[in-house]
């Protein structure tokens, strides 16, 4: 008896000890200064805080950006603190502190927990990276009719009609059929002919993409102690990169032949990110499976991205089908005298203006600009941000601020295009344009590099669909609503149908 009474008060005096540790760890946390939103802040309870922001992400981001405008606050995570802040000034700031202070590279790693979800020379060498700003952005004129010449190709291809009964009706699952059609677009341009014509292949790309957004999210929402063990057994993204390299290892092994024969540069010389991926790789001695792994992270962001934030646009086109016609009358004049060219692409305000003003109410997550301290750091405003906190930009709130867009919780399509003829300028309100009151592809020198590429994307799908296609929703009518995973990821309703029909004078 006396044993067990000498255990059990041993065991009260370790919980009394733990539970003391963190509370002192709270008092003595700088972060305990920055106002909480969606839950207390005290030790163990935050907890509940962590819950509310999966349940209802936008409701408390909406609410923080109200009542902390222009200042920083704070949501719970399981095992740690986001800090959010809002406002041009507090924006400016983030964007203008140095990289070893504020890192844009550490924060994305921390969202993608790329110490778990990528091999180590790619997590801590994301060279990728620098081919996304130099090859392809200097490349885009020349691979842009192939991305095109694709898209073109795709899009029957997965909006499959019923060509005998031009008045009929086909329901499709509208995630399913944009994430098919721009992997193999942009597969045209990273792995190239005849890679991009592989359904298995194609299905694995798609594939990663699924794993990796599935196997963040967990792992970010997970405490940090037992990441190893999720990253270890239920992880999926490693073995999708296996998969993909038996299907690119044939083309890996003809290229480096090539190389081996003709030096670095030859007649036909393929002109793809494997291609360039491969050429960085060879004096490294990087093995096959690390090269096809930084093609398939590049392939994510542009599947992701382009097939999320056309998806939203087509739902709401098929939502209002009264603006097929003002589309469709853009793209047929411009079209008939540029072609199917980037000139083109530029002179689609209407299309551009529709695409920008889906990115503004829905986007691909609720916050953007992640950025995490490397030292500590005070903002601005005087905030106290220590070594390790991960702070974002209030995104979502940001578009829907009526100060910046009236009438801001309506989907007013051509709103852009109104505001580029108004004041005269032809890039400001571009889609691409990246700002304070717009943040869908972040801001400042790290914004998005690759969305000049993923605008050609989406402008080109979109003009085409509206060209040979009429839309609308089942059912009621309604758009349905999106789904919200956390604070990072924003998608469609998965199970969202849209029924397309061809026109008769399709092109």
């Amino acid at each position: 008896m006396g044993t067990a009474r000498l255990g059990s008060t041993a065991l009260l005096a370790l919980l009394v000890l733990v539970v003391v540790a963190y509370i002192l760890r709270w008092f003595s946390n700088p972060l305990r200064k920055i106002p909480t939103v969606g839950g207390p802040s005290a030790p163990l309870v935050s907890y509940w805080g962590a819950f509310n922001v999966l349940r209802n992400p936008r409701m408390l981001l909406s609410e923080g950006y109200e009542r902390y405008y222009g200042s920083a606050f704070k949501v719970s995570r399981f095992d740690q603190w986001l800090v959010v802040v809002s406002g041009p000034r507090m924006i400016d700031d983030i964007r203008k502190r140095p990289d070893d202070e504020l890192s844009s590279l550490e924060g994305n790693k921390e969202t993608l927990q790329t110490r778990f979800t990528l091999g180590h020379n790619t997590d801590n060498d994301p060279y990728h990276l620098d081919i996304i700003r130099d090859k392809l952005m200097r490349s885009i004129d020349a691979v842009l009719p192939d991305v095109i010449d694709e898209m073109r190709s795709a899009v029957p291809a997965y909006i499959r009609l019923d060509h005998d009964n031009l008045d009929s009706w086909a329901e499709l699952n509208i995630t399913n059929v944009t994430k098919n059609i721009i992997a193999r677009a942009s597969s045209r341009v990273f792995v190239g002919i005849p890679a991009c014509h592989n359904q298995a292949y194609l299905n694995l790309a798609i594939k990663y993409t699924i794993d990796l957004m599935r196997d963040a999210f967990l792992l970010n929402w997970a405490p940090s102690v037992v990441r190893p063990f999720l990253a270890q057994y239920f992880s999926a993204t490693r073995r999708t990169i296996h998969s993909a390299l038996h299907h690119l290892k044939p083309l890996l092994d003809e290229r480096r032949a090539e190389m081996g024969t003709y030096g670095d540069d030859y007649p036909g010389k393929p002109n793809d990110m494997l291609q360039w991926v491969l050429e960085e790789a060879v004096p490294r001695g990087s093995p096959d499976y690390e090269i096809v792994e930084r093609v398939m992270l590049v392939n994510f962001s542009a599947t992701h991205t382009v097939s999320v934030s056309i998806s939203h646009a087509l739902l709401h086109l098929a939502a209002e089908p009264k603006y097929l016609k003002p589309l469709r009358d853009e793209v047929e004049a411009v079209i008939s005298v540029e072609g199917w060219t980037k000139a083109a692409m530029g002179k689609l305000w209407n299309i551009d203006s529709f695409l920008k003003e889906s990115q503004r109410v829905n986007g691909v997550g609720l916050v953007s600009g992640t950025r995490k301290a490397l030292q500590d750091t005070t903002l601005v405003d005087g905030t106290f941000i220590p070594k390790g906190t991960t702070i974002v930009t209030a995104m979502s709130p940001t578009h829907y601020d009526e100060r910046t867009y009236k009438n801001a919780s309506v989907f007013d399509p051509f709103r852009f295009a109104r505001m580029r003829a108004a004041e005269a300028a032809v890039t400001k309100h571009h889609l691409v344009h990246v700002s304070h009151e717009y943040l869908a592809f972040g801001y400042g020198k790290h914004a998005c590099p690759g969305r000049f590429f993923a605008a050609i994307e989406l402008k080109a799908m979109l003009a085409y669909i509206v060209l040979n296609y009429d839309l609308k929703l089942p059912g009621d009518g309604l758009r349905p609503k999106n789904v919200s995973f956390g604070l990072h990821i924003l998608v469609p309703d998965p199970k969202a149908t849209v029924l397309f029909r061809r026109r008769q004078n399709a092109v």
